[in-house]
């Protein structure tokens, strides 16, 4: 449903979110580690999440990733998955036409309407606060 790239952004900004409700900042490795991603790959995915505001990045020593914890509650997953991999899985079609609607549907446009619709609204219910919450209290995980 998400490509690699997001679905990976998706688990480090949950570890960064969860870590940051523990008030602690989390290096690079660390997220790497967590969410079972090539390092390198892992820095890009965090530059975009950075330059779109949803996780800040701090330089130095005692740098690392962080989230402001009053943040979790704005910052949504459907934001997250925006930041990668842009709105086309919201209002694109599911054949990947350019054009695709109720005038002119591709085969799958009525079935794929009410999905696209209940993912966007599970997707942007979805917030920060409560999904780190999950993760804390060990009703979900990152990685088996």
């Amino acid at each position: 449903m998400f490509s690699k790239t997001c679905t990976y952004g998706i688990k480090a900004t949950l570890f960064i979110a969860q870590k940051a409700q523990l008030d602690e900042r989390v290096s690079l490795k660390e997220i790497a580690t967590a969410i079972d991603s090539p390092v390198a790959f892992t820095a890009k995915i965090l530059q975009v999440l950075a330059k779109e505001h949803i996780i800040n990045s701090i330089k130095g020593p005692k740098g690392g990733f962080e989230i402001a914890k009053a943040q979790l509650p704005n910052i949504t997953i459907k934001q997250v998955v925006k930041a990668i991999d842009g709105d086309s899985l919201f209002n694109g079609c599911a054949l990947g036409l350019q054009e695709c609607n109720e005038k002119a549907p591709c085969p799958m446009h009525d079935n794929f309407v009410s999905i696209r619709d209940q993912l966007n609204e599970t997707l942007a219910s979805s917030n920060l606060l409560q999904v780190a919450a999950d993760l804390n209290q060990g009703r979900t995980v990152l990685k088996r």
